[in-house]
């Protein structure tokens, strides 16, 4: 289960949690312009906009969970289990296996403009990665600066949505998301009037009533409304630190503690780690469930040019700065 989002003050930034049992080894992962990108049907790339993003890399492909290029233009996938649908290959369709469209999209487009175009001609294949790594069960927010778009692909088809919140969780699909924000329109950042009934006068005891409904479980559809609650009447400076800050409180959220969400086998889903990127920067800043202090990597520090992938792996031990350290004893 995981949430991403979008958020822009001066510069635009786009970030997720992933949520799971356990991690897979993902890394912070930089894929130069002349990294060669191979696709197991469509035309290999030589030559593409470089990327960064959080990645699992096996047998040197970068399988990225959320990753922005050069330009700016932005991508996440998050689980959409018994929904999502693939196909195996179609004659005049652009044939891209799952785990292949975050790289193929963002290596070509700009803008979400242009990953509308590629869309319209995709057919995902059900190919997986290897025979012990079947597809994932997904579905994809998209955005740049400008605007955000929902791809998910199901039993009709795939399906393009207008994402005027810049948020995406799992289940539902979109649009039933979108439309559950309609039973908490009475939501408010704000304290709002007493309606109760006449003549029945209530006292606002406590600051904060005016968000008095707002879900606070874990499941998807709540996770939602919160964040998109969250991120909408959030208020921040335009500097970067300012800006990032708040981004990590936005996903803060929708953060989940080990314990609190139980799995069939006894395990626990935890926020493995929150993401936020300036967009226009190329900055991936990145927290762990062990590691709450912000860690950088920046796109423009590596060679761009070159052919091979830069990895980061992710600083797990927790990094607490003690204040009177230099104090005498």
């Amino acid at each position: 289960m995981c949430t991403a989002a979008t958020y822009r003050t001066k510069d635009f930034y786009f970030g997720r949690t992933l949520d799971n049992e356990r991690s897979f080894g993902e890394e912070v992962t930089v894929t130069p312009r002349n990294f060669p990108l191979h696709f197991i049907e469509a035309m290999d790339l030589p030559a593409h906009y470089a990327l960064i993003g959080m990645a699992c890399v096996l047998e040197n492909y970068p399988l990225y969970y959320d990753a922005v290029n050069e330009k700016g233009l932005s991508m996440a996938g998050l689980n959409f289990v018994g929904n999502a649908v693939y196909h195996s290959s179609r004659k005049g369709r652009d044939n891209i296996a799952q785990f292949e469209l975050i790289p193929w999209l963002l290596s070509q487009c700009a803008t979400v403009g242009e990953a509308r175009l590629l869309l319209e001609k995709l057919n995902l294949l059900d190919t997986p990665f290897s025979p012990g790594l079947p597809p994932a069960q997904l579905h994809w927010l998209i955005a740049d600066r400008e605007s955000a778009i929902t791809v998910e692909p199901v039993a009709e088809g795939l399906k393009i949505y207008e994402n005027p919140v810049g948020v995406l969780t799992n289940n539902p699909p979109f649009d039933m998301q979108m439309f559950a924000l309609n039973n908490y329109r009475a939501l408010s950042a704000k304290l709002t009037p007493d309606t109760f009934a006449p003549g029945l006068p209530l006292r606002a005891y406590s600051l904060g009533l005016g968000g008095l409904g707002l879900p606070g479980d874990l499941s998807s559809q709540s996770r939602f409304v919160r964040a998109v609650f969250t991120k909408l009447n959030a208020v921040s400076g335009q500097g970067e630190t300012e800006s990032v800050s708040q981004f990590f409180h936005i996903m803060g959220a929708v953060d989940q503690p080990r314990g609190c969400s139980e799995l069939e086998n006894g395990g626990y889903e935890t926020t493995l780690y929150t993401s936020c990127c300036n967009a226009d920067r190329g900055v991936y800043y990145y927290t762990s469930y062990s590691n709450r202090q912000i860690t950088a990597v920046e796109l423009h520090r590596e060679n761009l040019e070159g052919r091979t992938l830069a990895r980061y792996p992710l600083i797990l031990e927790e990094q607490i700065r003690v204040q009177n350290a230099e104090a005498g004893g």
